[in-house]
């Protein structure tokens, strides 16, 4: 896939569920730039991460509804005339999910067929990029792990991220939406939820170290990850919007190469100038659903659409936290003045 893909959506109708949060705003970023007609649906469920501010300097070329994705009459009015949608909403932490498995249920499972109905009603001809996640995985077997691993999740925000992905396949193959799964690893970057940690620890890492507080590592803190820069993540959305091979598949969307904690840590300090580090005990809850070294092969997905991830960690880090030294205090205490000119 060339550069095509990117000319693809002009005056191209996108939606982005969860439009408002971490990844669908940067996303919505790109897509105006390439000239696409933006619409963000999000329900503005606090301490999710769906934040106005995500959208200053274009929220006067984006559309935007504050809208549950459960609620199936809205949905069957918004995806109408649609020619993608990329479907990021969801409930994302872990920890969440099982304090609290019904709304985690409710939200990537139950919304998730409220979306796929209201398409194969209403726009059958859409096509939908489902926002996955490597928790599907659970613990791994092999490293790198490919997409042909055992699906077997560790926590229930895994098991329902995996049914609401085989919603999307099942739909894709019996019912003819176009519809395709991007695994993502760890994401990372500019408007992601820093308000609390339990939406997973890179970004409570980066607001640690910006705030020069002590960062605690669990652990040696020797278990390896990936990292994706949030526009490495938003490019790789934009491939599968503009691409019939990627119909009924799922992809890994992983980082360049892994990296350890200790020594995420030890470059993010360095680069920040600011923070310090603790190695301290596992608490048990968090524990009982590490899935320890993780890091993902996303050839199938290069193969696919010519995706690579671009952005180096140290140049991430660095864009991320000039990011945060500018604008902390608006993901830390959202203004009612972001609201101005949106709704």
């Amino acid at each position: 896939m060339t550069a095509d893909y990117r000319s693809f959506y002009r005056h191209r109708k996108v939606m982005i569920t969860g439009g408002l949060g971490f990844i669908g705003s940067n996303l919505a970023r790109q897509l105006v730039e390439l000239g696409a007609d933006v619409l963000l649906v999000d329900s503005m469920i606090p301490d999710y991460g769906g934040n106005f501010f995500n959208i200053q300097g274009i929220e006067d070329r984006v559309r935007v509804n504050v809208a549950d994705i459960r609620q199936e009459s809205t949905m069957n009015y918004l995806v109408r005339n649609r020619a993608v949608i990329f479907n990021l909403a969801g409930q994302v932490s872990h920890i969440d999910s099982m304090r609290d498995p019904y709304t985690d249920l409710e939200i990537n499972c139950r919304s998730q067929l409220s979306i796929l109905e209201a398409c194969r009603r209403h726009n059958p001809d859409v096509r939908v990029v489902f926002a996955g996640t490597r928790q599907v995985y659970g613990k791994p077997d092999f490293l790198p792990v490919t997409e042909r691993h055992l699906v077997c999740p560790t926590d229930v925000n895994g098991i329902n991220k995996a049914a609401g992905e085989n919603y999307h396949l099942l739909y894709n193959h019996v019912f003819g939406i176009h519809a395709c799964s991007l695994r993502l690893t760890n994401v990372y970057g500019p408007r992601q939820l820093v308000k609390h940690n339990r939406q997973g620890f890179i970004g409570w890492f980066i607001r640690t170290a910006v705030e020069g507080g002590e960062i605690q590592v669990y652990g040696d803190g020797s278990q390896l990850r990936d990292f994706v820069y949030v526009d490495d993540a938003a490019d790789a959305f934009l491939r599968a919007g503009a691409s019939d091979g990627c119909d009924g598949g799922v992809f890994n969307v992983g980082g360049q190469s892994p990296i350890s904690h200790r020594e995420l840590v030890a470059m993010l300090l360095e680069v920040a100038g600011t923070g310090r580090v603790e190695f301290v005990e596992w608490p048990a809850e968090k524990k009982a659903i590490d899935i320890g070294d993780f890091y993902a092969d996303s050839s199938r997905f290069a193969a696919a659409v010519g995706w690579k991830p671009t952005v180096p960690m140290r140049e991430g880090l660095e864009r991320t936290i000039a990011f945060y030294r500018e604008h902390l205090s608006r993901y830390l205490n959202p203004v009612p003045e972001d609201l101005a000119g949106i709704l």
